[in-house]
């Protein structure tokens, strides 16, 4: 799906921190309909400074934003009424503060808090069939599934007389601050092709690079490479800076070199037909400086701790799935 065949329906950001900011904003860039975006979020004065850097953005808080975002506002008077008690808080310079339901929920809101807010969620949910996607670390589709499910009898869902929306898990990474992102992406059985689109347009917005996953587990693997993958590499630049300080550098100079360093390089392996061990091989002239650095690094076992930090990341994903998600209601 092309930026110009974008998914342009009502979207429901549950959660406007950072990460929703930057898919907001990258979505925003690309065209999308800013009416048609809502976004819920409990701190009020987060949901100020989304309203002064999206003018006319809806953006709600208070108990019961959630539901409101999700399943929408069916008059300007139910809404006026839920202002009223205090149930909500709106932002809205549009001309008006009645809207439809979401067609698209995204779930950006903290792992620890995620249990709850679905379980509140899970009504409208079961209703409205939105696609849901959750951009959570660490809770499993099964997970989200069975917190949409609380309340409803085992049964009537597998006889099918309950059904459950589909859901899509994304793992998304900072550099999508910068629209430089990479996302995995697995989605449940009951995701068509259709909402798969959907999810990789969105997601295209801020992520140069989405790729799918056809088994679960298979995202926390993207969470130890790309997920957890800029700190990695945030580190060898520290490191690398360092260097050149107590080689005499200054430190901006060091810095300035070691970034552009970072990005030529990541530019050429973009764009090279070369794999990765060809390219390093056509700049290590043998018995020379590249050499003797590479030598070096092999010397102090420099594969099997990158192999042995992208496996930690990968297994601390996995137990916070079982921590996060995985006791029952």
């Amino acid at each position: 799906m092309t930026q110009q065949q974008q998914h342009q329906g009502r979207l429901a950001f549950i959660g406007g921190g950072n990460m929703a900011e930057a898919i907001l904003g990258g979505l925003l860039a690309c065209g999308y309909p800013l009416s048609q975006c809502v976004v819920s979020e409990p701190i009020q004065a987060r949901c100020e400074f989304l309203q002064s850097k999206y003018p006319g953005l809806q953006t709600l808080s208070g108990p019961d934003a959630n539901r409101l975002a999700v399943q929408g506002s069916k008059s300007a008077t139910n809404t006026q009424s839920l202002i009223q008690d205090g149930s909500i808080q709106v932002n809205a310079t549009a001309a008006s503060i009645e809207f439809a339901p979401a067609e698209v929920v995204i779930l950006a809101v903290k792992p620890q808090v995620l249990r709850n807010v679905v379980v509140d969620l899970a009504p409208a949910l079961r209703a409205l069939q939105p696609l849901v996607i959750s951009i959570a670390a660490g809770i499993e589709t099964s997970a989200i599934a069975r917190f949409m499910a609380d309340g409803v009898d085992e049964d009537a869902i597998a006889a099918g007389s309950v059904k459950l929306p589909p859901v899509i898990r994304v793992m998304p990474n900072t550099p999508a601050l910068v629209l430089e992102g990479a996302a995995g992406m697995y989605a449940t059985a009951d995701a068509t092709p259709e909402h798969r689109e959907v999810a990789e347009s969105l997601m295209a917005a801020v992520s140069k690079q989405v790729s799918w996953v056809e088994t679960e587990s298979l995202i926390d693997t993207v969470t130890g490479i790309s997920g957890s993958g800029p700190a990695y590499f945030f580190l060898m630049m520290e490191a690398m800076e360092e260097a050149g300080v107590k080689l005499g550098m200054d430190r901006a100079t060091a810095k300035a070199l070691t970034i552009q360093t970072c990005l030529g390089a990541a530019k050429m392996a973009q764009l090279s037909s070369d794999d990765l061990e060809t390219l390093r091989i056509k700049v290590t002239s043998p018995q020379g400086t590249t050499d003797a650095a590479i030598k070096a690094f092999e010397a102090g076992g420099f594969r099997d701790l990158v192999q042995k930090g992208v496996t930690a990341a990968d297994a601390r994903s996995r137990t916070l799935a079982k921590e996060l998600g995985g006791a029952k209601l």
